[in-house]
């Protein structure tokens, strides 16, 4: 059952409690499954328990053995950037900000910005980060010149409340242009009823479409998707985006990571490595990625 969990995940139906979208947020978990059945087939001194692992695991290594595999070296054309949820609660901006910049990325996302704590951000990151835009709660500061920051209209029907939560913007590195876009997807509920995502997965869908549209050749998306890259509530992104090939960087509750559900993904180009930031005062852990432009 594991073994087939695994390796046809995307056959769990999803019309009723999105079963295949939750099963899916969790997929790496069944690790531990494959390791509690191991020590269970040590204890009863089975062979053909051992044997029949075999299954379980070849499938496992197969979807997820290869962020386990060393980080290849950086070449001249790498972007280094940083995406990070930094809460509406987050009482410590500034020092958010400095630990951010510390990693020393070409690219800052932030998701959750509110009065007066982006006045903290804008001053904190002006020095090394003198290009900013900002539209509602997102923003994309970084070093290199930014030009045709726009809003991206990703609201979901039926949200009355003023919402604002995706961006675009061209960004002139020296190795050329490329599109960035910055999002934060509707919020996602697991209940007795199942996982609800009905929101979220419209918003990705409009998201989806605007990438599709997107006239420049490289395109760098950050931002708190509310999803993992094996959620096909992500589909319409990642059937047209490259996720990350190394690193699991699990950033949600930062307390105690399940789930990577902030996200770098990238059109022609690859996400070489991605890995998580020091905890900082939000609930998610920030994220950094090496992006190498094809």
């Amino acid at each position: 059952m594991t073994a087939g969990l695994l390796a046809f995940h995307r056959v769990v139906p999803n019309s009723t409690g999105r079963v295949g979208s939750l099963l899916e947020t969790f997929l790496p978990w069944l690790g531990l499954v494959i390791v509690v059945l191991f020590g269970w087939a040590l204890l009863r001194r089975s062979a053909t328990a051992l044997v029949a692992l075999l299954l379980p695991t070849a499938a496992w290594t197969h979807l997820f053995g290869g962020l386990l595999l060393p980080v290849g070296e950086s070449g001249p054309h790498d972007l280094i950037v940083v995406q990070h949820n930094v809460s509406d609660e987050n009482t410590d901006p500034a020092g958010t900000a400095r630990a951010l910049a510390d990693a020393g990325p070409d690219l800052i996302a932030l998701q959750e910005l509110v009065p007066p704590a982006l006045a903290v951000y804008e001053r904190t990151l002006a020095a090394d980060y003198p290009y900013r835009a900002v539209r509602g709660t997102v923003g994309l500061w970084s070093r290199h010149p930014l030009s045709g920051a726009r809003r991206l209209d990703i609201k979901p029907v039926g949200v009355a409340d003023p919402w604002s939560r995706g961006l675009r913007a061209a960004v002139h590195t020296p190795h050329g242009e490329i599109a960035a876009y910055v999002a934060h997807l509707p919020s996602v509920r697991v209940g007795v009823s199942g996982l609800a995502s009905s929101r979220r997965d419209e918003s990705a869908g409009l998201l989806g479409e605007a990438l599709a549209a997107e006239p420049l050749k490289t395109v760098i998306l950050l931002g708190d998707l509310n999803g993992t890259a094996d959620d096909r509530g992500l589909a319409p992104l990642t059937s047209r985006m490259n996720v990350a090939q190394r690193g699991f960087a699990l950033s949600f509750p930062a307390a105690l990571p399940l789930a990577r559900i902030d996200q770098v993904m990238a059109r022609s180009a690859t996400v070489a490595h991605l890995r998580t930031l020091p905890a900082t005062g939000s609930d998610h852990l920030p994220v950094a990625a090496r992006v190498t432009p094809r």
